[in-house]
Parts: structure tokens; C-alpha cells; sequence
């Protein structure tokens, strides 16, 4: 009856859980961080898609039939290149026309000129004999009857308004040869729209018509005119970023900025060029555009592009990982905050620290007083650990984010 008693003792003594059982004074190892010097920068990314530079549809000037198109998709043109010839028959037939008027119109004005010689030679002569008449009569009177010399004077008079009349000729068919010279400069110039050039260097990046298609003139909104071609000036592109407003005051023309481009796994330097100076009211973001050269047409419109905007910089700054330092969450990422830190000291001894905080990035934050560099800072859970206890530091290595 006093066996199975001595055996509850002696199984309740050699408890298996009692025996592994942790010491309670052993001294934890906490993970740590060294203060360190470093250069930080607080920015955002920004997607965005490329946009030509300038984008055309090159439309016709005049209506005719394509006689003949000398691009195609793809290839690149430079300015004032030919890319499509019309044909406009009637157009010659004026242009014809209009040469000959221009003849006709000449020979008249020498005809005007030979009837201006015509009258001044008469006018002279009639000038001339009422001259002699006039003097006769005053050296001898009577000699010569009044009605003489009266007759002689009236065609002298006749003789100069003919004159006036012929250089009145003269002049209305000059008028008419600078009116036909006109009519042919017009012509000539909406002749030279049968050339179709291109407005820029760039690429064809569609073709509209082919050899014999039929061109409306595309100067009126009303017209559904048909463009030859579509061109795009691609050697500078655009990007059109939506800068949120809390990062505007940040933005200015001529920052330089780097513009990632995923599907080509390489990045390119752009350049800020303009800004709406407005922030939408939908989105709270104002548009900033971005030219990044591509000489070598490596980027192509349409492409998605990652561009890094730098909101604010601390060089030589005095810097922990985030993770160790608690903030209200309230106060994270403002500038001037306070925070508390666990510091190991040389002796082992764990030391709550107030900090003042700076600049803080994804993964780094800069502390403006409270700490020295060299320095080490508990990065790990600080849930079990106290001030004034025992630790054993083990430094890892966190990577330096900006």
C-alpha cells in the first residue's frame, strides 16, 4: 500500500520540464547597429510614359491625287524632306495661264508707252506752232488772223491732255502686269504645296495614303481631311509626372533627375523643363514635364518610366537604422522630433537615450543630438529589455539605404 505514494514522490522529482528550465539570470544577446556618418536624401518615385517631343499628322495643303510617296513606317526624315508628291493638273493649266497673262500684260504696257512717245512728240510740235504763231503775231499784228492762233493754242491743250491720257494708260497696264504677277505668285506658292515636306526631324510612325490616293485639303475643321503621314520627334522625349503637393515646393526648372526605364533595365539622365505651376484640384498634383534626350532612339514614345525626385538631402549626417529608434507614429518623418533609443555601452549596460531626429529615409534616420557616432543602438525587439540591465551586443551590418 506505501508503493504507489513513494512512486508519485519520486516521478513529481524528476520532472522533465523543471529540469529545462532556463536560468533566470543569464544575460540576453541583442542584435545592434554602430552610429555611423552618411550622406541621406529623402525622395519618391514617379511613373510616367514617354511622350514624343512633337507629334504631327502632316496634312495637304491643297486637294490632288498622290503621285507618288517616298516613305514609309519607320523611317527617319529630316526637315523640310520630301515625303509625298500630288498631282494637280487644272493647277498647271493655271499656272499656264497665268504666264501668259503676264505676257499679254507686257506687251501692252510697251504699246502704253509707244502711245506716251506718240502724244509728248505731238504735244511738242502743237506746243511749238502756237509758240510761232504767238510771236508772229505780237512782232506784226494783223498779219496773222486771231482765229489762228486761237485754233493752234486749243491743240496745243488737246496735244498735253493727250498726253495725260496715254501716261494714264500706261500706268492701269502696269497695274495690270504686278496684278498678273501676283495671280502667278499665288499659284506658284499653292503649286509648291503639291510638295509635301516634312516640319521636323523625326520617324514615320504611320502612313495614311499610298500612290493615287485622293488628298483633301486639310484647312478647315469641318473637312474629315486624310493626313499622308503621322511624324514624331523622338531624339527628345517627355515625360508628364504628377508631383503630389506636398513635394511641389521641391520642384524647379533645370533639376536634373534620373529616369529609370524597366523593360530596357537602364537608366537616363532628364532634365525638369516646365511645370503647370498649378496643382490640379482632382488630384491634388501638379503636371511637371521632364525632356530626356535619345539621340540614338533607344527609348520609344509609349514606354513606362520611373524617375526619382529628391525632396531633401543631409550630407554628412549622423544616422541610425529606423528600426531602432520609437516614435509616435503621429510624429514619424517630421524634422525636429524626439524619439527614444536603447544604447549598449562599452560595459555592456543597456541606456535609454531621448534622440532628436532629422531627415529620415526608407531606411535610415538622421539624429541631430542624443547620440555619437561609433556608438552602438539596440536594432532588435525591446520588448523584454530595461535600462540598467546586462546585454551582449552582436553588430550586424545593416545596409545603408538613402
Amino acid at each position: 500500500m506505501l508503493i504507489a505514494p513513494l512512486l508519485f514522490f519520486a516521478a513529481c522529482g524528476t520532472n522533465p520540464k523543471a529540469a529545462d528550465a532556463p536560468a533566470t539570470g543569464a544575460i540576453p544577446t541583442v542584435a545592434v547597429a554602430r552610429v555611423t556618418v552618411a550622406d541621406l536624401s529623402r525622395k519618391i518615385t514617379l511613373t510616367a510614359e514617354f511622350r514624343p517631343y512633337q507629334e504631327v499628322e502632316v496634312m495637304a495643303k491643297v486637294s490632288g491625287y498622290v503621285k507618288s510617296i517616298t516613305v514609309d513606317i519607320g523611317d527617319r526624315v529630316k526637315q523640310g524632306q520630301l515625303l509625298a508628291t500630288l498631282e494637280i493638273p487644272e493647277m498647271t493649266d493655271e499656272l499656264a495661264r497665268a504666264k501668259a497673262a503676264i505676257q499679254r500684260n507686257t506687251s501692252q504696257v510697251a504699246q502704253a508707252r509707244e502711245e506716251v512717245r506718240r502724244a509728248e512728240s505731238n504735244a511738242q510740235i502743237a506746243q511749238l506752232s502756237f509758240q510761232r504763231l504767238d510771236s508772229v503775231m505780237k512782232s506784226r499784228p494783223g498779219l496773222i488772223a486771231q482765229q489762228e492762233v486761237d485754233d493752234s493754242q486749243a491743240r496745243a491743250t488737246a496735244a498735253d491732255a493727250q498726253v495725260s491720257a496715254a501716261k494714264s494708260n500706261l500706268a492701269a497696264a502696269e497695274q495690270q502686269v504686278d496684278i498678273a504677277k501676283a495671280e502667278l505668285a499665288r499659284l506658284q506658292t499653292m503649286f509648291d504645296y503639291t510638295r509635301v515636306t516634312a516640319p521636323f526631324d523625326g520617324v514615320i510612325t504611320r502612313r495614311y495614303a499610298d500612290n493615287g490616293s485622293m488628298i483633301q485639303a486639310g484647312t478647315a475643321s469641318q473637312t474629315q481631311a486624310m493626313p499622308v503621314v503621322r511624324i514624331s520627334q523622338n531624339a527628345l522625349l517627355r515625360l508628364i509626372l504628377p508631383v503630389p503637393e506636398s513635394a511641389v515646393p521641391t520642384v524647379h526648372t533645370g533639376q536634373t533627375v534620373a529616369v529609370r526605364v524597366p523593360t530596357l533595365n537602364r537608366s537616363f539622365e532628364g532634365r525638369v523643363v516646365r511645370a503647370a505651376e498649378k496643382v490640379s484640384t482632382a488630384t491634388r498634383t501638379m503636371d511637371t514635364e521632364v525632356d530626356v534626350p535619345n539621340p540614338g532612339l533607344v527609348l520609344i514614345p509609349g514606354m513606362y518610366a520611373e524617375t526619382d525626385l529628391t525632396l531633401q538631402t543631409a550630407g554628412a549626417a549622423l544616422s541610425i537604422p529606423v528600426t531602432a529608434v520609437d516614435v509616435d507614429a503621429e510624429a514619424a518623418g517630421n524634422s525636429g522630433v524626439k524619439g527614444r533609443v536603447l544604447v549598449v555601452t562599452p560595459e555592456n549596460k543597456l541606456e535609454a537615450r531621448t534622440v532628436t531626429l532629422g531627415l529620415e529615409t526608407a531606411t535610415r534616420a538622421e539624429v541631430l543630438s542624443g547620440l555619437r557616432e561609433g556608438e552602438l543602438v539596440v536594432i532588435g525587439s525591446r520588448a523584454s529589455l530595461r535600462a540598467g540591465g546586462a546585454a551582449t551586443p552582436k553588430l550586424t551590418e545593416m545596409v545603408s539605404g538613402k
